[in-house]
């Protein structure tokens, strides 16, 4: 095994789900750099690396060296002092300071940050308050740097060991000694994976209890994150057994131990003609026995409107809006009037925008006291421009609280309404459901809408499916497509797709539903790149990143999400000095998407910006979500992906003015009815789907719902358990 060292001059492609890089290092004695591959998150431009491996030949690339492992080092020559100061890793220097700095103390750079702060006030441009900063953040670095030396050794990046002490603080290296598995339930972006290979190497026995326990709970999260709520204990027990190479019985006595914890509820629910056991972890099954409660809490509660005449009041409203309502809009709204809680489901252009403004017009007449909702802010904008009444998002209207780290709207402080509207309920997982619930006063009325049909939400759950199955609420299902929605083929292509029909793919000039034949992934992913960048700006004069949104079914391929935002990028932001950090390369102007909800910036998953500044010095970037500027440090940017193309489940609850579907038989997993008609119900104006006829076949064809298992059905029905309140 060999030895070389140098400086990173470039990042060519760095994964951030397993940290496999390609750059180029700077090596001294050599005039050309060195290629360089292998794992090595977080490495970044300007770091100095020591790499262990072997030199080996690639058949179109070249020599390279394949790297087994590495250290970062401090750098030795002043080339290298200036890349490591201004690559952004101290707060306050970037490049331009860097050059400075250096310029002026030359190798001793570091002994004068080390020991001689007071004399960068030598260095022109430098204030008191700028060398503040950067004293705080250098010696906050040497701490950091402690910590990254000790888990350097356990394949953790450098950009994770900052998060860690952001958690830990002086304290990390005790922590991690102590409890490594802490690292995956405190630190977001660290898995149970990573924190399996510390412990295993700081000599943690493979069947120790805090292994198995930690594992336990790994599993549950990740089948939560496919959007089960709870699990089949039978079918999890060989899941965690193989996950955690440990039999399958000592994963039975543990999640016994756990249960006695209260961190997880094992109880039966009726699973085919028999009882059987399932998994929750324990926040979850509060959440879904709570929505069962609050359900009947609401429902068992007066109303604090005064009653109306229901014909009569139809009669007005329709008069009011000049509008005639169908048989079973009138029953909605009439439902509406007289159930506390209700529930409208339907697809496009069935007129469940009508029946929200027929409700709100007559209610205005009762009450000021009405509140609209919807899960995202694209979509409560949407219910704003159809109601002319403001709207909020959920979140929004929950008001967060972070000293107690929970929502200021609850039981003891409700919302002040007597109606709340909520849109796009389809989106509502278990945990906002319950947390929405509890907030709502026993007085008020609870009209819930949404398409049933559409993909369920990106959290667990399936609560507007599970809420209708289980029969105890009154439900309108609205089928009837109106004759103004009707010319849209849009709406109607939406509506066969939904009744698993092909859709009507004659091409028509005034049409707004187009496909384009490409019976390859290569010509489907250029004909995407020559739409957005060109032929649709130049005939329907949209913007690229504005009016045009590319809905892709999967991650992986030549046009999958990863690969065709790479593409977009290249093709309509090519200029500006890229920011590479965990497997991102962001520059100003990209279009990106939040991926977590965070409360305290108040931006959540889903939510689309522009990058609309990068600052290398204070190694923070912002982004404007529509109208706000949100900052972002360095270490937070694994909270946010490029979305020049994005899945159809970060999508919903939004809608674009033209949308473009990749849809191909190389992507066979993913072809279903659920994906092809959520995507296609996203357009505005103009559905472009492109790929082969044979696709989107299978898709239409395809009914097979991807199960998830949970227990609200069976709660509501008043099966399972009631938690105290």
């Amino acid at each position: 095994m060999e030895c070389i060292s140098g400086s990173i001059e470039r990042i060519t492609y760095q994964s951030d789900e397993n940290g496999y890089t390609i750059a180029h290092l700077k090596v001294p004695e050599k005039n050309d750099p060195v290629c360089i591959v292998g794992v090595m998150p977080g490495v970044q431009p300007g770091e100095c690396i020591r790499c262990w491996g072997n030199w080996k030949k690639h058949l179109v690339y070249g020599w390279q060296f394949e790297v087994d492992h590495f250290k970062s080092e401090i750098p030795a020559d002043i080339n290298g002092i200036k890349k490591y100061l201004g690559s952004g890793l101290i707060k306050g220097i970037g490049p331009s300071y860097a050059e400075k700095i250096v310029d002026a103390f030359g190798a001793s750079t570091f002994d004068i940050l080390e020991s001689h702060p007071e004399r960068l006030l030598e260095v022109k441009g430098l204030g008191k308050k700028r060398i503040g900063l950067i004293i705080s953040c250098w010696t906050e670095q040497k701490s950091i740097r402690n910590v990254m030396i000790f888990l350097q050794g356990y394949g953790v990046s450098s950009t994770y060991a900052q998060k860690i002490f952001k958690t830990y603080g002086t304290n990390s290296i005790q922590q991690l000694k102590e409890n490594p598995y802490a690292l995956a339930r405190d630190i977001y972006g660290i898995g149970f994976k990573t924190a399996d290979q510390i412990a295993n190497k700081l000599g943690m026995p493979h069947h120790a209890p805090q292994r198995v326990d930690a594992g336990i709970e790994h599993v549950l999260l990740e089948l939560t994150s496919e959007g089960h709520v709870c699990y089949l204990l039978e079918e999890f027990v060989p899941i965690a057994s193989e996950m955690l190479a440990v039999e399958a019985n000592l994963i039975e006595q543990r999640i016994k131990a756990i249960e006695e914890e209260e961190r997880i509820v094992v109880y039966t629910l009726p699973y085919g003609a028999e009882l059987k056991p399932f998994l929750w972890l324990k926040g979850l099954f509060v959440s879904e026995t709570g929505i069962a409660r609050e359900i009947a809490r609401l429902r068992s509660s007066p109303c604090s409107l005064r009653p109306v005449d229901v014909e009569k009041a139809l009669a007005w409203v329709q008069q009011q809006l000049s509008l005639q309502l169908a048989v079973n809009q009138c029953k909605a709204v009439a439902s509406a009037l007289s159930d506390k809680v209700q529930i409208i489901t339907g697809g496009p252009g069935t007129g469940k925008s009508t029946i929200t403004r027929a409700i709100l017009t007559i209610t205005q007449q009762l009450t000021n006291k009405i509140v609209l909702a919807a899960p995202t802010g694209k979509a409560a904008k949407r219910m704003t421009e159809i109601t002319g009444k403001q709207a909020k998002t959920i979140h929004s209207l929950l008001e967060w609280d972070f000293q107690a780290g929970g929502f200021k709207k609850n039981r003891q402080n409700p919302i002040d309404a007597d109606l709340i509207i909520i849109d796009e309920a389809s989106m509502i997982d278990t945990s906002l459901m319950f947390s929405l619930l509890k907030a709502i006063p026993s007085h008020a009325r609870l009209v819930i809408v949404g398409d049933v049909n559409q993909l369920p939400s990106v959290g667990p759950g399936n609560v507007l499916k599970d809420m209708i199955s289980s029969r105890i609420l009154p439900v309108t299902a609205l089928n009837e497509v109106f004759r103004q929605a009707a010319h849209s083929r849009i709406i109607t292509n939406a509506h066969r797709i939904n009744m698993g029909q092909m859709p009507d793919l004659n091409i028509t000039s005034d049409s707004d539903f187009f496909f384009i034949e490409a019976p390859t992934p290569e010509e489907v992913l250029q004909t995407i790149l020559v739409l957005v960048s060109e032929r649709l700006p130049r005939k329907y004069h949209y913007h690229p990143l504005n009016d045009i949104q590319v809905l892709a079914p999967m991650k992986r391929g030549l046009f999958g999400i990863e690969n065709l935002n790479n593409e977009l990028q290249k093709t309509l932001n090519p200029h500006g000095e890229p920011l590479v950090r965990m497997g991102r390369s962001l520059k100003k102007g990209d279009k990106v998407m939040q991926i977590r909800n965070n409360y305290k910036k108040e931006v959540f998953n889903g939510d689309v910006g522009f990058i609309t500044h990068i600052d290398f010095g204070e190694q923070e970037l912002m982004v404007d979500f529509d109208g706000r500027s949100i900052v972002y440090d360095f270490t937070e940017i694994d909270e946010i992906i490029l979305a020049y193309a994005v899945s159809v489940h970060k999508f919903q609850g939004s809608e674009f003015p033209c949308i473009i579907i990749p849809i191909h038989t190389s992507h066979y997993k993913m072809l279903d009815r659920n994906l092809l008609y959520t995507a296609v119900t996203r357009g505005k104006k103009l559905v472009v789907i492109i790929g082969s006829k044979k696709a989107i076949f299978i898709s239409v064809h395809n009914n097979e719902v991807h199960r998830r298992y949970t227990g609200l059905q069976k709660a509501l029905e008043g099966i399972c358990i009631q938690l105290p309140i």
